[in-house]
């Protein structure tokens, strides 16, 4: 558990780069700036105060960060090397969120293959970890929805996204099934 000061500049730094989001380019960027350094440090002092989980997470938003700024190398390592940390716990739920989110990154800068290790990994994980219940998992079949898509695998991704349907309906996410549904349809005229 981070000490409440690493917390403290976790959550401010989030909500710098929340802020960004509707900023003017000059005030983003500042926003951005500052939450790179604050999340900077956070990741330190979780380190530092031998916190594996909590070091993860700071690094996890610090690789938002970066992408935001454009820095997708970096992010890259970020992500990594959160993975590394969460791979020597028992917390497999943050796993498979980073893994999924470094999936993300490399289906961003078209690395599908790439992609496709990640994403399975994840879904991996929630299925025997986390299973149909939680947005996290149907956020996760999604991603491996499009992903099949792009790679041009009609029928997989057509049986992901009807399970990524299902999965958003059971936790009443109106806005996934109707998105689902719109895949599907597309995918089966």
């Amino acid at each position: 558990m981070p000490d409440a000061e690493a917390e403290e500049l976790m959550r401010s730094a989030w909500a710098k780069r929340r802020a960004s989001f509707d900023a003017p380019p000059e005030e983003k960027l500042a926003l951005l700036t500052r939450a790179q350094v604050d999340l900077t440090s956070a990741a330190t002092m979780c380190r530092d105060q031998a916190s594996p989980v909590s070091h993860a997470h700071a690094i996890h938003l610090l690789a938002n960060v970066e992408v935001d700024l454009g820095h997708q190398e970096r992010a890259l390592s970020l992500w990594e090397e959160a993975v590394e940390l969460l791979r020597a716990t028992d917390d497999f739920l943050q796993l498979a969120h980073k893994v999924r989110h470094l999936g993300d990154l490399h289906r961003h800068c078209d690395r599908l293959s790439d992609a496709d290790v990640c994403y399975s990994e994840a879904l991996t994980i929630y299925r025997a970890h986390d299973g149909e219940g939680s947005l996290d998992f149907a956020n996760a079949i999604r991603r491996m929805a499009k992903l099949k898509e792009l790679q041009g695998d009609r029928t997989q991704a057509l049986a992901l996204w009807r399970e990524t349907r299902e999965s958003y309906a059971a936790i009443e996410m109106t806005p996934g099934v109707e998105e689902a549904d719109a895949c599907i349809a597309r995918l089966t005229d």
